[in-house]
């Protein structure tokens, strides 16, 4: 009996340079890449199959540009995600301040996907704990008042990249059995644990 394949779209946002690219290369090649990314345009698509269970799930990771002249654009991107990691750069308060943007956009426009607040750059406060420009607590209690997981991660280090940004026990609500059109075979008051998973 042949595995049955489902379609998982997640989408990164956040203000350029807060690591969204350093994450997907973190998640999906295992590595880092040293120096400046070349600023995304538009956005940047990587599929990665994953196996959970009997489910072969084909995980489409859009990884959209910061810059605020692209901001319709992202819009067109993120339309249908049922899930978003909004990040914010840990050493940039500004960050911050356009993930909350990004938390509304999505909430206004697609009600139903799944926010998870990702804050970046771990590794620079752990080598010097000034350079932390958003206090851990401020960002849990806006993550709490959205209803929304939050995790600062590394990619440098690959710190809480797959057991938090890209893990099985996160994006609990991506997809329901009652969504139409994708058949997960569970019962209707069930939901798929898993549209993402680190391997």
């Amino acid at each position: 009996m042949s595995a049955m394949r489902v379609d998982a779209k997640v989408v990164m946002l956040g203000k350029e340079s807060v690591g969204k690219t350093s994450l997907v290369e973190r998640y999906v090649h295992h590595r880092f890449l040293v120096g400046p990314y070349q600023n995304t345009i538009g956005a940047a698509f990587v599929a990665k199959p994953i196996q959970v269970g009997d489910k072969v799930i084909t995980l489409g990771i859009w990884d959209t540009a910061g810059s605020e002249r692209y901001e319709a654009m992202s819009r067109i991107y993120y339309r249908g995600a049922r899930a978003a990691v909004v990040c914010y750069d840990l050493t940039d308060s500004s960050s911050f301040q356009r993930a909350r943007f990004w938390v509304k956009e999505l909430q206004n426009c697609e009600e139903h996907c799944k926010i998870y607040l990702c804050g970046t750059k771990n590794d620079l406060i752990e080598g010097d704990r000034s350079l932390r420009q958003i206090d851990y607590h401020d960002a849990q209690d806006f993550a709490e008042e959205i209803g929304a997981q939050h995790f600062e991660t590394s990619s440098k280090t690959g710190s809480n990249v797959g057991e938090f940004a890209f893990s099985e026990h996160l994006f609990v609500s991506c997809f329901s059995a009652e969504e139409p059109g994708v058949d997960l075979g569970q019962k209707k008051d069930s939901y798929f644990y898993s549209c993402c998973h680190n391997n």
